[in-house]
């Protein structure tokens, strides 16, 4: 476990506290400004079903950037959990990912309003622009695990280097992903894009370290109620 009563470590280096506390408030507001861009749709009477319906591209734009961050927020707290410290170059890296995660609002904005207009060439610049700002996040994660692979001194001694290499390949396939998205937005239909947005928190969110951190957590605390069960059962029976 990580200590927790001191501001710092022998050699100056910070602890982790300030970092998460400051990084799970950006999150947690980035996420709610999401929302601000899904309005309700000026119609007439008897229209309000099919006007909804039509902001389709808002509510799939809306879940592609709540899902990642919803998955870099996971991500954080499992990755943070193996830190012991931080240095500048992990700060520098964290600031990076926060980063993108506080302008990730204004390209899922824009990405709606082009889908609104209709002008395809408008979706295809919005689509080019948000996998320009995804990729800059995925880009920031894999700063931060070549670097922890390297430092082994800011990291708990129970996580070996080899973990962070393979946790590096996850934001590499990311960015294509996003790049790729983008590219197959331009070139063969805007929609595609889009849903290529939805999937990759999705391959993120099932290759995250966070999520498994938790299954496993929780497959230990039932084998644990498991093995407390006949104890508890013969303290009764005396």
């Amino acid at each position: 476990m990580k200590p927790t009563g001191a501001a710092g470590t022998p050699d100056g280096r910070e602890r982790t506290n300030r970092t998460e506390g400051l990084s799970d408030g950006v999150f947690a507001i980035a996420m709610t400004l999401l929302v601000l861009d899904l309005r309700v749709p000026s119609h007439q009477a008897g229209t309000l079903l099919a006007s909804l319906l039509a902001q389709w591209p808002a509510y799939i734009a809306f879940l592609a950037s709540f899902s990642y961050i919803a998955v870099v927020w996971t991500n954080h707290h499992a990755t943070f959990r193996q830190i012991d410290a931080v240095d500048r170059v992990v700060s520098s890296a964290n600031l990076g990912i926060l980063l993108g995660t506080v302008l990730l609002p204004f390209p899922t904005a824009v990405l709606t309003d082009a889908f609104r207009s209709g002008s395809r060439v408008d979706e295809q610049t919005a689509l080019v622009l948000y996998a320009a700002v995804a990729a800059s996040m995925s880009a920031a994660w894999l700063v931060l695990f070549l670097f922890l692979e390297r430092r082994s001194a800011v990291t708990s001694r129970a996580t070996a280097s080899a973990s962070w290499k393979a946790q590096a390949r996850r934001p590499i396939f990311g960015t294509a992903g996003y790049a790729l998205g983008a590219l197959a937005g331009v070139t063969l239909l805007p929609v595609v894009g889009l849903i290529a947005f939805v999937l990759v928190p999705l391959y993120y969110a099932a290759t995250s370290e966070g999520l498994r951190a938790e299954r496993r957590h929780r497959r230990s605390s039932a084998r644990w109620r498991s093995a407390d069960r006949p104890m508890v059962r013969r303290r009764r029976e005396l």
